[in-house]
């Protein structure tokens, strides 16, 4: 799996930094309620709404907010009609992008994306030129502090975990969809401190990126993701170490 992780990286970081302003709150509503509206209101026989409840939670968001979108989900109380649409892009030096959206009015963030991609150099694709590039995966991130790598790789291969990488400051465990909430579970059981957990399209190859490129394209990438409509972007860059150590300290 070796480049699938630098983009997880740089969204688990910026997710971060987005939980602190407030921002994901109203992104993550959307996807309860949808999820509650194509499933039903209960977790325990909706997979979807269950991972949108654990985000939502891992964010600290009020239960009475989360009560709230599955009841607009279910009907119980009155609310916006979502679908979701997802587009596909491609961004400056060939990256492939897969951006996904939940929205109200599809020709309006259909508009919104066009002008983003057009603005920062980027452009739509035609269907199926870009999805069968990304793979589903699932992705557990947990604390390094106090945690000791044998044990989380002793609990990864018992659970069933395709892979296991050691990143600064957690480890991220990566799982097939069918077995990620069995290897979830196990983790929590055992009371590791899970950062967070998801399931995420991966690139099957990548594209490597010279700080001009890279500079052009996080740009493009952070457009995108400012987008009311817009949930996740999943791209197949990769960035040299050096090049990230450069754009953050011209950024700071």
């Amino acid at each position: 799996m070796a480049g699938h992780s630098k983009w997880a990286q740089i969204k688990h970081k910026k997710a971060r930094v987005d939980a602190q302003r407030g921002k994901i709150f109203s992104k993550l509503i959307r996807e309860i309620t949808v999820a509650a509206r194509l499933g039903g209101g209960d977790p325990d026989h909706n997979p979807r709404l269950r991972l949108a409840i654990d985000r939502a939670r891992q964010h600290n968001m009020p239960w009475e907010n989360i009560e709230r979108a599955i009841k607009r989900g279910t009907g119980e109380i009155e609310g916006a009609k979502y679908e979701t649409v997802v587009y596909e892009a491609y961004a400056p030096g060939g990256v492939a992008l897969l951006i996904k959206a939940l929205t109200d009015n599809k020709n309006r963030t259909t508009g919104e994306v066009r002008h983003v991609l057009s603005k920062h150099g980027g452009h739509m694709a035609g269907a199926g030129s870009v999805a069968w590039q990304f793979k589903e995966m699932g992705v557990i991130y947990i604390d390094r502090q106090g945690v000791e790598e044998d044990d989380v790789l002793e609990v990864a291969l018992e659970a069933g975990a395709e892979d296991v990488k050691v990143q600064e400051d957690t480890f991220e465990v990566w799982t097939d969809p069918k077995e990620f909430y069995a290897v979830k579970t196990a983790f929590e059981e055992r009371q590791f401190p899970i950062s967070s957990a998801q399931l995420t399209l991966v690139p099957q190859n990548t594209v490597q990126l010279d700080e001009k490129q890279a500079e052009k394209v996080l740009k493009l990438v952070a457009a995108l993701e400012d987008l009311d409509d817009v949930q996740e972007v999943y791209a197949n860059f990769d960035i040299p170490e050096d090049v990230l150590e450069a754009l953050a300290q011209a950024t700071s």
